[in-house]
């Protein structure tokens, strides 16, 4: 169901081919990085906790473990990494234009400082009714996904530190634990949200942890990928470099931009 849900966030690429922005318009903005303005630097921390989770990580290889899958679905498995990973960065950056699009449109550049604002924003392509009922759907499915994904890591990952029994193949009597894990986790995700009073600024301080956690994780994962698999899946050579360049890019400028940001927060 959540699923079936999420997919009406292709909507969002839909306002977007809608907007008819330019190549030079897409393009031109990342010619000037304003890292001296503070509300720039904390979003750009965000955004790349937004698009490397670490938890994403833990909930791929549980969920590998989980449906069992053998050396030789290792390239099935990478291909459908790959796809999922076009698919969700297209979707996010389908957002980021059609919003860009329509408040430029309508007044220029502003802060968009809630979920009701960014709604707005999508009706000036889909019309009232239909934007808000469209961005909620999406909006919707992208969040049962989400809770469904960092409760079902939780839930492998305790499980295992634990010694429990953790696989959807069992039935709740089967694997107590597990699905009593799983059930907490979304039920404290739950009370969070509701209790805290802006999402918006709950959901940027979650991606912005998740940038600071990043060199951690990247680093074992780099570690047990160069080490740890057996010899014949071991990354080596220049490819071995060349992912060990890129996690390094990655993990440098969310230190850099954490840093930032915790001047700036000092300041």
């Amino acid at each position: 169901f959540a699923v079936c849900l999420g997919l009406f966030e292709l909507v969002f690429i839909v306002t977007a081919i809608m907007a008819q922005p330019t190549m030079e318009e897409i393009f031109k903005p990342f010619m000037s990085q304003p890292v001296q303005d503070k509300a720039y630097v904390r979003l750009a921390t965000a955004n790349i906790g937004a698009v490397i989770m670490p938890f994403m990580i833990f909930y791929q290889q549980s969920a590998i473990v989980d449906k069992k899958l053998s050396p030789k679905d290792v390239h099935i498995a990478r291909v459908d990494t790959i796809v999922g990973s076009f698919v969700t960065q297209g979707i996010m950056c389908a957002v980021i234009i059609t919003t860009a699009a329509a408040v430029w449109e309508k007044e220029g550049p502003r802060n968009l400082n809630s979920i009701e604002e960014i709604a707005d924003v999508f009706s000036t392509h889909l019309g009232e009714e239909a934007g808000k009922v469209l961005f909620s759907m999406g909006l919707l499915g992208g969040a049962l996904v989400g809770g469904l994904v960092v409760s079902l890591t939780a839930a492998w990952g305790l499980g295992e530190l634990m010694g429990l029994r953790r696989s959807l193949e069992y039935k709740a009597t089967e694997a107590p634990g597990f699905y009593l894990t799983y059930t907490l986790m979304i039920a404290f995700g739950a009370v969070v949200a509701i209790m805290y009073p802006n999402p918006i600024e709950l959901e940027v301080f979650v991606e912005i942890l998740n940038a600071l956690l990043l060199p951690v994780v990247l680093g074992f994962l780099y570690v047990l990928a160069y080490k740890a698999l057996p010899e014949e899946h071991r990354i080596k050579g220049s490819y071995a470099l060349g992912v060990a360049i890129l996690f390094s890019l990655c993990c440098g400028v969310a230190l850099y931009l954490c840093i930032l940001e915790t001047i700036d927060a000092a300041v």
